[in-house]
């Protein structure tokens, strides 16, 4: 079996079977986003305890890139300190520009199978969309 072929079943997988989907009933805090390129639309929301997240969900629509990565970064950010999920992040996005290497970033799991859209310029919106709005919701919070 291929990378490239356990990259899309990863990818598939969280697409069919997003995790951290819904919403947060009592959240700290929400931010709803959309890319209008695609129409791709995501809400974050995140209940915050102290520093750390202890919750994290997303609700949207979108393609199976945008749903795969919202719920990959939501298995990432679950459990993390604020500055830690920040950092997470901002690697992640510039993981995304082609400023660092997943292969350098084994923390990112199933995240590296996004790894090929990195190659289509148009879809790297779709896969970074929960990620910064997820920054954005952080930062205000």
């Amino acid at each position: 079996m291929s990378l490239e072929h356990i990259y899309q079943t990863i990818l598939m997988d969280h697409y069919q079977n997003p995790r951290n989907a819904g919403t947060i009933s009592n959240a700290t805090c929400s931010l709803h986003e959309h890319n209008p390129l695609c129409g791709d639309e995501i809400t974050i929301s995140m209940k915050l305890e102290g520093d750390r997240i202890s919750k994290v969900a997303f609700d949207g629509k979108g393609c199976a890139i945008s749903i795969a990565s919202a719920s990959m970064m939501t298995e990432q950010l679950q459990g993390k300190s604020v500055n830690d999920a920040k950092q997470l992040i901002d690697t992640f996005l510039s993981i995304m520009r082609g400023e660092k290497e997943f292969a350098d970033h084994p923390e990112f799991e199933d995240a590296m199978a996004l790894e090929g859209v990195k190659k289509l310029h148009a879809r790297i919106k779709c896969a970074t969309l929960s990620w910064n709005t997820a920054k954005k919701l952080l930062s205000e919070s």
